[in-house]
């Protein structure tokens, strides 16, 4: 469009006898030849601006040697501001200096040659045709490039902002899922291995006591699941939600696990040398993980462990807590409750998140038998400076 404009308005210009310079210049149609080549090579200002602007440059010359066309003039300066703005970022630093420098010598050397105040009007027209075209191209491809860094800057935020939303969501999964595992897994595997042994052993007296410790496991865990679901909603009108478990309720843990493995030969003891008024009050996190892990061990040695006695050990200081428990391991007789792995990596990730040590798997005992042995080390110095 931009070439056939400028086509349309020199071959009217001419027509009209418009020119922009006689004298000795060639007269007739020769002007349109300059306004051919300029419009021709408008049709290249975007896909190869560099080439259009040698050949514009030529077409503006010789255009100089014929009676001149105003529209072969307009064009050169669209060509020169095309090249600018759509050519090499080198380019792009190149050209107003170039042009520049060529306004200042001509200026110069036509003030020099003429020796007249009119000789300045060259130099004026030569900046208009020139410099100023390629000063705006500068200042439109700065805005441009601009505007192209803030988008790409926006888009980086926004991508960043997703993945920050994405790895937020996942750890909040993860840490749904332990914490449910960690809630239930204690109840159903006793459930399990009960009405195992109901179904298995034709004993009415069995069978009661089984349905017994069933009911009494799915009642807490329904409570468990009421206590989640309440941590996970919205507070209530006091602005408070359900307690979690702390290590006083550690008494009452180990005495429902004894119960849950009377029937399996399991017998369940604590070691608490802890103290009292030795060790600072744990903070929330700490105490919340060490009775999460201690959990999930009775559970696994409900699970697992051959008949013996499961000991739960505490040793705290004003630096650590010390988690222990060890049960008897080997080849278990009877009903027994599947496992996934997947309270293992609970207390693992549950240490890792406190910047803790933990241990897990079969050792040797001082007697020479074999035990499971679970040991978490909980820092409490560092969690409380960091909070």
């Amino acid at each position: 469009m931009i070439a056939l404009a400028g086509v349309l308005g020199g071959v009217a210009l001419w027509s009209a006898g418009l020119h922009t310079q006689g004298g000795r210049a060639l007269p007739g149609a020769w002007v349109l030849l300059p306004l051919a080549v300029m419009a021709g090579v408008e049709l290249l200002r975007r896909t190869a601006p560099a080439t259009a602007l040698a050949v514009g440059t030529l077409a503006l010359v010789a255009d100089q040697f014929t009676t001149g066309s105003l529209a072969t003039v307009v064009m050169f300066t669209d060509v020169m501001y095309a090249a600018v703005l759509y050519g090499t970022p080198a380019a792009a630093r190149r050209i107003p200096w170039t042009t520049g420098l060529i306004t200042v010598a001509v200026t110069i050397g036509f003030v020099t040659w003429l020796r007249t105040p009119e000789a300045l009007l060259i130099g004026v027209v030569t900046a208009l045709i020139s410099f100023f075209p390629a000063s705006t191209g500068v200042l439109v491809r700065n805005h441009r490039d601009a505007a192209e860094s803030a988008r790409l800057r926006a888009e980086q935020t926004a991508l960043l902002a997703e993945m920050d939303r994405t790895q937020a969501v996942a750890a909040e999964r993860t840490r749904m899922a332990r914490e449910l595992h960690d809630m239930v897994a204690n109840h159903l595997s006793a459930i399990a291995i009960h009405s195992t042994a109901a179904l298995s052993l034709d004993d009415a007296r069995t069978t009661r006591d089984a349905l017994g410790v069933i009911r009494e496991n799915s009642v807490e865990g329904l409570a468990e699941m009421r206590r989640l679901i309440g941590l996970l909603r919205e507070s209530d009108k006091s602005g408070t939600v359900s307690a979690a478990p702390t290590l006083r309720a550690l008494d009452t843990l180990v005495e429902q696990a004894r119960t849950n493995g009377a029937s399996s030969g399991l017998c369940f003891t604590l070691d608490d040398r802890r103290g009292e008024g030795v060790a600072p009050p744990l903070p929330t996190p700490i105490d919340l993980a060490a009775y999460r892990i201690i959990q999930e061990s009775l559970t696994n040695a409900l699970k697992h462990a051959v008949p013996g006695t499961i000991t739960v050990g505490l040793n705290g200081t004003e630096r650590a807590l010390t988690v222990e428990v060890r049960s008897p391991f080997g080849d278990r007789p009877g009903p027994r409750a599947p496992g996934s792995g997947a309270g293992l990596v609970g207390m693992r990730e549950r240490v890792e998140l406190l910047d803790g040590d933990f241990e897990a798997g079969p050792v040797t005992a001082a007697d020479g038998g074999k035990i499971w042995l679970v040991r978490a080390e909980l820092p409490v110095v560092e969690r409380r400076e960091r909070a």
